[in-house]
C-alpha cells in the first residue's frame, strides 16, 4: 500500500498557531508565563481518594507552572484476562508506570512544574464513557479543591488514548492540549470490526470451532480462547508449511505486524513467532474482550457481510504465502476465507457502540499530538491513518480549528528476544524521553504558540527513542 501523507494541514495549523501567538495578550491565562501558581498542597486537600467509585491520585510539584496533566489509563479487563489471568486492577494511575514502582517519568514531569492527576474508571472493560466521566470529575475536583489551572492537557495510553480524544472533543471549554498515545483513535466500531475480520479468518483457516460473537458468559469466552490459543501454537510448532502459511494469512487479513516487542521478524522463523504472538493477543480480545463489550453494549455490534477479503492481500503478501506453502497456496487460502458464512450485527448494539464506545470525529479544536509504535500488535498503527483522514475531512468542512501532529517510533531492524525491542515494536513501547518530549512539544505549542516543526521534534525525541520522521502507516486495512 502507498504510504499516506499524515499532515496535509500542517501549514494551516502553523498559520493558526502563529496568528494565535501574535494575538495573545498577557490577560490570556493559557499563555500566562508565570511558573509559580498558588495551590493547596496535599496536607490541605485529599490527593488520593474515590469519586463515585473511581479511585484518583494527584501529584503536585514543589512549584506549579499552572498546567494540569490528566492521564487516562489503558484497557483494564473486567475479569482475569488471558494469557496470564492476573487479578483485575482498579487503582488510580496519575502517570504511566507510577503504580508499578517506576517513578522516573512522573518525577521528570513534576520537576518541570506539572501537576499530575489520574483516575481509575468506575468499571473495567471497554469503559470509554466511564473514563470520560472520570476525567471530567477529576478536573472539577482539582479546580475546586487544589487550584485553578491556567491550562489543562489530557493524555492517555491505548484505550486511554481513545478516552483522551473523546474527552477532548467534548470539552473544548477547559481542555487546551491533547496527546493520545498508542491510542484506539480509529474508534471502537472500526477496531472491533477488524478484530472480527481476524477472528473470522482464524476460524476459517485454523480453528473451525471458534465462536465469533454472542458469547453467553465469561467462562465460555475463556474456553474459546484456550482452545484457539492451543491450536495455533501447536500448528506453529508442527513445522507443517501449509499450516504456517495459514497462520501468516490470518495476520495479513488485519495487517497484524510481523514484528513484536519480543520478536524482530528478521527471519521467517521470527516472523512466524511474531505473528503467533500477535494472533494470541488479538484472539484474547476477540473472545474475552468481546464478551465483556457485548454484555456492555447489548449484543453483537460487528459484521462482515460483503467484505472482500481478497482485497486485503498485497502481491508481496501473496508471494510470501506461496514461498512458505508452495505455488497456489495464496489463492487456495483466499478462496477458503471468502467462502465462509458471514456475520450480521445487531442494529441496536451497533448503534450503542457508536454512541458510547468512543468513535472520534477528527473535529480537533486544540493542539493535538499523537504517538504510535510502527509495530503494535494490539492497537494497529493504521488507527493513526484513519484518524488523520477524519481530521482532514473535518478541516475541509471547516469543523476543525486545532492542529494535528502524528509521531511514529520504529524499532531497530534486529534485536535479541531476551531483551526485546527498546522502542518502536510492541504496544505502547515508548521511551520515557519520548513521552516527556510529547508533553514538552505540546506545552510549547499551547503556551507559546510554537508549532512542533521537524527540528524541534528531533531534538525533543532524541536519538534513542526510535522516532522516524519519514515513516507513515498504510491505510486502514478495510480500505
Amino acid at each position: 500500500m502507498t504510504p499516506r501523507k499524515v499532515l496535509p494541514a500542517a501549514l494551516i495549523a502553523l498559520s493558526v498557531a502563529v496568528l494565535a501567538a501574535c494575538s495573545s495578550t498577557a490577560a490570556d491565562p493559557v499563555r500566562d508565563q508565570s511558573n509559580d501558581i498558588p495551590f493547596a498542597n496535599c496536607d490541605q486537600v485529599a490527593c488520593t481518594g474515590t469519586i463515585e467509585g473511581a479511585a484518583y491520585e494527584i501529584l503536585m510539584p514543589e512549584q506549579w507552572n499552572g498546567t494540569l496533566l490528566i492521564y487516562s489509563h489503558g484497557y483494564r479487563p473486567a475479569q482475569p484476562f488471558p494469557p496470564d489471568f492476573s487479578p483485575v486492577d482498579t487503582s488510580a494511575d496519575p502517570v504511566p508506570g507510577w503504580n508499578d514502582g517506576t517513578k522516573d517519568l512522573g518525577n521528570s514531569l513534576l520537576s518541570q512544574g506539572y501537576a499530575l492527576a489520574g483516575s481509575s474508571y468506575s468499571s473495567n472493560g471497554w469503559a470509554v464513557a466511564d473514563g470520560v466521566k472520570a476525567g471530567e470529575q477529576l478536573h472539577d475536583f482539582f479546580a475546586a479543591n487544589v487550584g485553578t489551572p491556567k491550562r489543562v492537557y489530557v493524555w492517555g495510553d491505548s484505550l486511554g488514548g481513545l478516552v483522551t480524544q473523546t474527552l477532548a472533543e467534548k470539552h473544548t471549554d477547559w481542555i487546551d492540549g491533547v496527546a493520545p498515545l498508542c491510542g484506539v483513535v480509529g474508534g471502537a466500531e472500526a477496531n472491533f470490526n477488524i478484530a472480527l475480520d481476524l477472528a473470522y479468518a482464524f476460524k476459517m483457516l485454523i480453528d473451525p470451532q471458534l465462536k465469533l460473537t454472542n458469547y453467553a458468559s465469561y467462562e465460555e469466552a475463556v474456553a474459546e480462547w484456550t482452545r484457539a490459543a492451543s491450536t495455533v501454537v501447536e500448528d506453529a510448532k508442527s513445522g507443517d508449511t501449509a499450516l504456517i502459511a495459514k497462520i501468516l494469512a490470518v495476520g495479513q487479513v488485519a495487517d497484524a505486524p510481523t514484528q513484536t516487542r519480543t520478536y524482530d521478524g528478521a527471519s521467517i522463523e521470527s516472523t512466524v513467532k511474531a505473528t503467533v504472538e500477535s494472533l494470541l493477543t488479538a484472539i484474547a480480545y476477540g473472545t474475552v474482550g468481546r464478551q465483556e463489550a457485548e454484555a456492555r453494549f447489548g449484543g453483537n455490534f460487528s459484521g462482515n457481510e460483503g467484505v472482500d477479503y481478497a482485497a486485503r492481500f498485497s502481491d508481496s503478501e501473496k508471494s510470501l504465502l506461496n514461498t512458505v506453502g508452495g505455488d497456489g497456496t495464496a489463492d487456495a487460502i483466499i478462496a477458503l476465507i471468502q467462502s465462509g458464512t458471514r456475520v450480521s450485527p445487531d442494529p441496536a448494539a451497533q448503534q450503542k457502540i457508536v454512541e458510547l464506545g468512543g468513535n472520534p470525529s477528527g473535529q480537533i479544536q486544540d493542539p493535538t499530538i499523537t504517538m504510535h509504535t510502527k509495530s503494535d500488535p494490539l492497537v494497529i498503527v493504521q488507527n493513526e491513518s484513519l484518524f488523520a483522514e477524519r481530521y482532514d475531512a473535518a478541516v475541509a468542512a471547516n469543523k476543525a480549528s486545532g492542529g494535528l501532529v502524528q509521531l511514529f517510533t520504529v524499532a531497530p531492524s534486529t534485536y535479541p528476544e531476551g531483551s526485546g525491542a527498546p522502542y518502536g515494536a510492541g504496544h505502547c513501547n515508548f521511551t520515557n524521553q519520548s513521552r516527556v518530549a510529547v508533553i514538552d512539544l505540546l506545552n510549547r505549542w499551547v503556551r507559546n504558540g510554537v508549532y512542533p516543526g521537524g527540528v524541534a521534534i528531533r531534538l525533543a525525541m532524541g536519538s534513542e527513542s526510535g522516532y522516524d520522521a519519514i515513516y507513515r502507516p498504510s491505510a486502514w486495512p478495510a480500505q
